[in-house]
């Protein structure tokens, strides 16, 4: 295709080509019968090299064997066997992109961190994105396993790549080479990813206090202004992102970020005298808190049922295709059983979030009550750690009245 439409453009423009080892020339009336010839052969024998060169990688993800693209891979080497080894220097960034993930900042943050301080990216480039921090956050070959597959060629001539949803086999191999991650910790990241909604999600900030200050009046986000931005006192300041729309106005005040930082020492300090009794009433309830037994038990009811069902609309498939049935009444029982299908799976869904949410909770309160068992002593200036770790939000409501709400639930007025 691409030789005979090329020839073609060139014999618009008056230019003729001549093969000299075929010998044809593209003027010949004979040329184009030629030249077709010659390029089907040669189009079949590029198909034919593909298939064999995908039938043996295909044939390498049966027997478990695990490729990476190793010069754009953070912290993985190949080793002399050709498998993944642990490169320390770039593993412990990836420790260090969990490690913040799960003290509550977004992907988007992370990269902001990673690019201010001058750490390429695995291709070698200054900038970070956030969306090259979530492949690294939800790559399973981090805990050592590897899903083989993921992608696939769709046509050998244009060479298109698609995500494989389930139109050719994939592979997992569990254990495959060491760790970076433990699996803990990636299951960790995974739950409070699910639980991170996109549009409301806290964690998709682009400075430390975005989507972390809320409005004691109307409920919405404080977000940042610039004051007198082109002159010496140029100051940024954040205020309810709805003060000044239509209708009635706010009266939540502005607070500048030194305003902010001061607040939050005072806060943790209150917190801090008061972590021995917040924790004993935490561990207290935690068990009633977050259990999942009747979720689960409900989850295996669900499935099974879902199971059941499914196996009814292939019985009911399978019957309407071997035997004459009224097919109005076929099509109101297929309908039936769809919907039933559909209203279980809805149901099985519903109830798998609610467990991962609970699940992602408690490790969030259980991390939150080990950073702070490891504060020592009375606070004295902001830590930006501290923040990420401890606070959820902050709700101001005047300037005499400003709580904040830590990541156990617990709220303390300053």
């Amino acid at each position: 295709m691409d030789s005979l439409t090329t020839i073609r453009k060139l014999k618009e423009h008056k230019v003729e080509c001549y093969f000299e080892k075929e010998n044809i020339w593209t003027f010949d009336s004979k040329g184009e019968l030629l030249l077709t010839i010659m390029s089907s052969l040669a189009q079949e024998e590029s198909r034919s090299i593909s298939e064999n060169v995908t039938w043996g990688q295909r044939k390498r993800f049966a027997d478990g064997k695990v490729t990476v693209p190793f010069k754009r891979f953070l912290g993985y080497d190949r080793g002399e066997d050709g498998n993944l080894v642990i490169n320390e220097e770039q593993a412990a960034i990836v420790r260090r992109i969990y490690g913040m993930f799960l003290q509550g900042r977004s992907p988007f943050a992370i990269a902001k961190v990673l690019t201010e301080e001058g750490i390429p990216t695995p291709g070698g480039k200054a900038n970070w994105s956030g969306s090259t921090v979530w492949s690294i956050l939800t790559n399973e070959k981090y805990k050592g396993d590897a899903l083989l597959q993921k992608v696939y060629t769709v046509d050998f001539l244009s060479k298109k790549k698609k995500v494989n949803e389930g139109e050719v086999p994939q592979y997992y191999v569990e254990h495959n080479h060491d760790a970076i991650i433990e699996p803990a910790v990636f299951e960790a990241v995974q739950k409070q990813m699910a639980v991170r909604q996109t549009g409301t999600n806290r964690q998709s900030s682009v400075g430390i206090f975005s989507s972390k200050i809320k409005c004691g009046d109307c409920g919405s986000w404080y977000g940042s202004k610039v004051w007198h931005s082109n002159s010496k006192y140029r100051q940024v300041v954040w205020q309810c992102n709805h003060k000044f729309d239509g209708g009635e106005k706010c009266g939540t005040p502005h607070l500048d970020e030194e305003t902010i930082k001061a607040l939050f020492v005072k806060a943790v300090n209150i917190l801090t005298t008061e972590k021995d009794e917040i924790a004993a009433n935490f561990h207290a309830i935690k068990g009633r808190l977050f259990d999942t037994a009747e979720l689960e038990t409900e989850q295996s009811r669900l499935q099974e049922e879902l199971n059941v069902v499914a196996g009814m609309i292939q019985q009911c498939i399978d019957e309407n295709a071997h035997v004459a049935l009224d097919q109005t009444e076929y099509q109101a029982r297929y309908d039936g059983l769809a919907e039933r299908f559909d209203r279980t799976k809805a149901r099985l869904d519903e109830v798998g979030n609610a467990i991962t949410e609970k699940q992602a909770k408690k490790e969030q309160i259980e991390r939150f009550f080990a950073e702070l068992e490891r504060q020592d002593g009375m606070a004295t200036e902001f830590d930006e750690e501290q923040w990420y770790s401890l606070v959820d939000f902050i709700t101001v409501f005047n300037k005499e009245d400003v709580r904040f709400t830590f990541k156990d639930g617990t709220e303390i007025r300053t």
